[in-house]
C-alpha cells in the first residue's frame, strides 16, 4: 500500500453535520462497547466507592478483557485495512483513531464536518480530560485541535500530516460544556497546508491554533531492475 493509496479521500464522514452510522455491523458493535468503556471512565473518576467494590469491578473487567485477547490482534489502522475485511483505510482511521475515533474509548464526543471551503466541529469533554480544576487539559485542547485542523484539509483533496501546531491558550475551557470549532485553510503551495481555527464556549473564544501539514512525499517507483551479489 503506497502512500499515495493511504491518503486516498476514498470515505468521507464529514459532509454534513449529521454523524455518519457505522459502515458495518462489527462497528457498530464496537462503536457500543467503546461508549461503554467511556461511561465507565467517567463514573471510575468521579466515584466515592469503597475499596472492596472496586476491586470486585476490576475482577469483572478483567474477564471481559480476557475474551477480547482470546481472539487474533490486529494492531494498528493499518493493519486492520491490510486485512482486508474491516474497511479500507480511511473507514478503520474514521473508528480508531485516537483523538476522534467513533469506536475508540479515548477520544471524546467528537463530531466534525465541513461546510464549503470551512470546517465546523462539536466536542464535549469530561472529567477524565481534567487539567486545572473544572477545566480541559490543555494537552488535550491541542490534540483536539490536531484533529480538527487535519480534518479541515479535507477541502483541499490533498491533506498532509503535522509538520507544526501552535496553540494560543486565551483563557481556560471548561469541562461538561460544548465547545465549538472552526477552522478554514489560510494558504496551500506544493505539498504544504496552513490551517488556523479556533475553540469558543457560547460565542467567546477559549483558544486558537494554527497548524501547517506538510503532503508526504511517494516513495520511489521500482527501476525494474535487481542487482546481485
Amino acid at each position: 500500500m503506497s502512500n499515495d493509496t493511504l491518503y486516498e479521500i476514498d470515505f468521507n464522514p464529514f459532509a454534513s453535520q449529521e454523524v455518519s452510522p457505522a459502515h458495518s455491523r462489527e462497528w457498530e458493535a464496537r462503536r457500543r462497547v467503546a461508549q461503554s468503556i467511556r461511561e465507565l471512565t467517567e463514573a471510575l473518576v468521579t466515584c466515592t466507592s469503597a475499596p472492596e467494590t472496586l476491586l470486585q469491578i476490576a475482577t469483572e473487567l478483567d474477564k471481559h478483557t480476557g475474551v477480547l485477547v482470546s481472539t487474533a490482534q490486529l494492531h494498528g489502522v493499518l493493519a486492520f485495512a491490510m486485512d482486508g475485511s474491516h474497511g479500507s483505510y480511511s473507514e478503520v482511521g474514521h473508528e480508531l483513531g485516537g483523538v476522534a475515533g467513533r469506536s475508540n474509548p479515548l477520544a471524546p464526543d467528537f463530531n466534525m464536518w465541513i461546510e464549503g471551503d470551512r470546517a465546523f466541529g462539536k466536542v464535549r469533554c469530561g472529567q477524565a480530560y481534567e487539567g486545572p480544576p473544572g477545566c480541559v487539559h490543555g494537552g488535550y485542547v491541542a490534540a483536539i485541535f490536531d484533529q480538527f485542523l487535519g480534518m479541515a484539509q479535507l477541502a483541499t483533496k490533498k491533506p498532509g500530516m503535522t509538520g507544526t501546531l501552535s496553540v494560543r491558550y486565551h483563557r481556560p475551557t471548561p469541562l461538561h460544556r460544548e465547545l465549538t470549532l472552526s477552522a478554514r485553510v489560510e494558504s496551500l503551495g506544493g505539498r504544504k497546508n496552513r490551517v488556523r481555527g479556533d475553540i469558543c464556549v457560547n460565542g467567546t473564544v477559549t483558544a486558537t491554533a494554527e497548524a501547517l501539514f506538510i503532503r508526504p512525499l511517494a516513495p520511489p517507483a521500482p527501476t525494474g531492475t535487481d542487482s546481485t551479489m
